[in-house]
């Protein structure tokens, strides 16, 4: 009987671990919030008390955290408990520290994957999400399993961080797409054009992106700029991407104007404010009223 454990149940770990209820024989979840522990009890879980107790119990590990520092803090919590096999990392922690928990897990006798995932809180509720993972390639067949309740793994080889490097630069593409969409859109409200009207436009012609298709009609058309990935996070992403390219002598100077963009956003509308307000920073240095109604 395989044991499943889940560390971080927040917006985007408590539906990932939610989809694996039923299709594992235990799954035990664990977080630093109690409500958030309760809910996934509520749908068949077990609560494990601890980052360590997961460890100690289970064969399988994931964790979905929201910072690198908070990942490299909980991998040796867990490896300490004793049981473990393999250690799966969700989260978007750069390639850097996927090393860093790789050595550690070796040293353990663990085997580690760097899975960071991509779709957001829709497609970690509906199963949607792309994962892209890294890891041995021989354990692949006993983790893929698992890893398709969540939503649709790619394998992207046994190099630690190899997830890592594809969701970072994932993250840039999807980034840009809001960036370039931004201007595009500001310059056709700025003619007098209807914004709704040229979304539909451009999705049915060569212009066509992540940010026409889904963000604007969703979050930013409506002006509620609630899509559900924070800036913050999103800033932190991209400069995981700028380490990583500076480490390997890559120019990134869309990354560093993207990282720029959101500086700016999070200065004008807070910590909470959404990755889609970048519109609002765009169409305000056109002069137009980035408050005004629908």
């Amino acid at each position: 009987m395989t044991t499943v454990g889940f560390l971080g149940l927040g917006r985007m770990g408590a539906p990932m671990a939610s989809n694996l209820v039923g299709h594992v024989d235990r799954l035990l979840v664990h977080d630093i919030s109690p409500d958030a522990v309760a809910a996934l009890v509520g749908k068949g879980a077990e609560a494990a008390g601890s980052a360590a107790s997961l460890g100690g119990q289970c064969d399988i590990v994931f964790m979905s955290l929201p910072t690198p520092a908070i990942v490299r803090d909980a991998a040796p919590e867990i490896l300490s408990g004793g049981r473990l096999r393999i250690l799966c990392d969700l989260s978007t922690s750069g390639p850097k520290l996927a090393q860093e928990v790789h050595e550690l897990c070796t040293g353990k006798g663990v085997a580690s994957f760097d899975a960071p995932v991509s779709g957001g809180i829709r497609g970690a509720e509906q199963g949607t999400l792309a994962i892209m993972c890294g890891g041995p390639e021989a354990l692949w067949p006993e983790l893929e399993p698992l890893l398709a309740r969540i939503g649709k793994p790619f394998y992207m080889g046994e190099t630690p961080g190899a997830g890592q490097v594809t969701k970072l630069a994932n993250n840039l593409l999807s980034l840009a797409a809001i960036a370039t969409t931004a201007e595009a859109m500001t310059l056709a409200i700025k003619a007098g054009l209807d914004p709704a009207r040229v979304i539909e436009v451009v999705n049915a012609g060569t212009g066509a992106n992540s940010a026409t298709r889904d963000k604007w009609p969703r979050a930013v058309l409506p002006r509620t700029f609630d899509f559900g990935f924070s800036a913050q996070l999103s800033l932190k992403d991209t400069r995981l991407a700028l380490a990583e390219a500076q480490a390997m002598g890559v120019p990134l100077p869309t990354g560093q104007r993207l990282a720029a963009l959101l500086d700016r956003t999070l200065a004008a509308y807070g910590d909470d404010a959404d990755f889609t307000a970048m519109a609002k920073i765009v169409e305000s240095d056109a002069g137009l009223d980035p408050e005004r109604p629908e």
